[in-house]
């Protein structure tokens, strides 16, 4: 069974245990000797999960082995004989509980050199290592869920041994941002030396490999506009040995050449075990510096108390509490909106409702609550959207909340939301976004009857893509413009009588465009 990804991000303690291991100097140079080189693996999920996923530099990519069997496990070869010092495990959410750490000289013989007990995943760093092999295996004897065994990455640190290059070249210098426009940042660096000559450099993002170069310049393009990033370039000689990372720079995008309001949607946001998405997501919202923050639902998870709000949510999203225009989701259901109006106070209730409208230039924007009407409980709140959208001036309307009407996720399409659906379309409002799927969908104007309408339908989006699990399970219907299930937020641009946005991925590139369109 295909399960969504689920990426966990924040250091916790595990049990260890050290056992037998081989001496070696404790003054060699400590670096990453398993970017990139060989893996040999027990099992994997699929072709999309292979073990060179999780040597790859790329926190976004995984190794995970076959689903419901122990043991498995991952190796990789470090290309010869080296002095290990430190191995460091990123966690998915199908993790080992119980694991050893191995080395062998040949591929074959294994000698444990740390065993692991009582992990509850996430990272795992194991410093102060004193071991030697060519190859490292983690060898996982317990899962810690019903799934498999699954890694963002494998790193092994030390230094390489024996004959042959093992001096890695030195860490490039003097890294700087050369020029810059809207979805691009153009960098140089001073050479790095070696001892018989460098082959070439890789450059890093906020800590992920983006590219690699021969040259001392690199342009790191298709990114999100107005928006800051950090980065890094590394150098590599003829015999695989890499430098030190060179000293972080921050480089920026240029804004957009429209001018405008900004404002950030998306909901699904914090879910407990995967406290890195949403750190990932907030961190977005920081480059983007909008005005309003405008949630679809599903703020906390898993049940929306007051306590989780303060763990979770508040340690990340609620950076921007007091911009964020937010709505109810299913799980703030759970606990009555009591854990939801209690954190948000009177941002959720400005009307005494959790559904209330306000105006923001030429767009009248209503944030309602569709659990109720999933519910069948569509009276009073209808007729407060009636009379609201009778009372508005504006040229431009936006609709919000969790339950989308048309939808091509796991839930489908949503008979129950076609009260707010057709109200909207009687005033020819212009968009709606909502989340309770886990993946990103821009679909065309539809009707009532979900059939593509460009001249009379109303455009919608799904942006359920704030931190919780993504779900793939997306069968394309009628009028999708475009579909995925990756983590990020929506860039949305207020522009006059005119709006359009983007999608940023959380590596900072843009995932997806959208207009401008004119209001009607």
């Amino acid at each position: 069974m295909t399960r969504p990804v689920l990426p966990r991000a924040i250091a916790v303690g595990a049990v260890l245990v050290l056992v037998c291991q081989p001496v070696v100097s404790a003054n060699a140079a400590e670096n990453l000797l398993s970017y990139n080189k060989p893996t040999t693996t027990s099992s994997i999920e699929n072709a999309s999960f292979a073990g060179n996923y999780a040597v790859d530099g790329n926190a976004a990519t995984r190794w995970a082995s076959a689903e419901g069997s122990d043991p498995e496990w991952i190796s990789v070869d470090l290309g010869g004989p080296a002095a290990i010092t430190k191995v460091k495990l990123s966690w998915e959410a199908a993790y080992a509980s119980e694991y050893r750490i191995q080395t062998s000289s040949d591929g074959s013989s294994w000698s444990d050199v740390k065993s692991v007990t009582g992990s509850d995943g996430t990272v795992d760093e194991h410093a102060g290592l004193s071991a030697a092999g060519r190859y490292v295996r983690i060898y996982g004897t317990k899962r810690g869920t019903p799934y498999g065994y699954s890694l963002w990455e494998l790193e092994v640190y030390g230094s390489r041994t024996g004959g042959g290059d093992v001096d890695p070249p030195t860490a490039p210098s003097g890294l700087r941002v050369t020029s810059s426009t809207s979805d691009s940042v153009a960098l140089a660096w001073d050479p790095a030396s070696d001892n018989v000559g460098v082959t070439g450099y890789e450059i890093l993002r906020n800590g992920n490999v983006v590219g690699t170069a021969t040259t001392t310049t690199f342009t790191d393009s298709g990114l999100a506009s107005g928006t800051s990033f950090t980065y890094t370039v590394r150098a590599r000689d003829a015999a695989g040995n890499l430098s030190a990372a060179s000293a972080p720079i921050q480089g920026a995008t240029q804004p957009d050449s429209s001018t405008g309001t900004v404002l950030v949607v998306a909901g699904d946001i914090a879910k407990p075990e995967l406290p890195g998405e949403h750190t990932k997501t907030a961190a977005l919202i920081a480059g983007i510096k909008p005005s309003y923050v405008l949630t679809v639902g599903d703020n906390q998870y898993d049940n929306g108390t007051i306590s989780e709000f303060r763990s979770y949510y508040d340690k990340t999203w609620g950076k921007f509490k007091s911009i964020t225009k937010p709505t109810p989701g299913n799980h703030e259901w759970y606990d009555k909106l009591n854990g939801y109006k209690a954190y948000f106070g009177s941002i959720a209730t400005p009307q005494g409702k959790p559904y209330y409208s306000y105006d923001i230039g030429d767009f009248h924007f209503v944030a309602l609550d569709s659990d109720p009407l999933t519910d069948g409980i569509t009276g009073e709140q209808l007729t407060w959207l009636r009379q609201d959208l009778a009372r508005n001036q504006k040229a431009c309307v936006v609709g919000y909340w969790h339950h989308p009407r048309f939808n091509s996720g796991k839930y489908g399409d949503d008979k129950t939301i076609a009260p707010f659906w057709n109200e909207l379309l009687k005033v020819r409002a212009d968009v709606v976004f909502s989340g309770h799927d886990h993946h990103y969908e821009r679909i065309k104007p539809l009707n009532s009857s979900g059939r593509v309408d460009e001249a009379n339908g109303l455009r919608s989006a799904i942006v359920g893509i704030g931190g919780d699990s993504l779900y793939t399970q997306i069968k394309p219907r009628e009028g999708v413009e475009k579909s995925f299930a990756k983590h990020g937020v929506m860039k949305l641009v207020l522009n006059g009588k005119s709006y359009s946005w983007e999608i940023i991925g959380t590596d900072g590139t843009t995932l997806d465009k959208a207009g401008p369109y004119t209001c009607r």
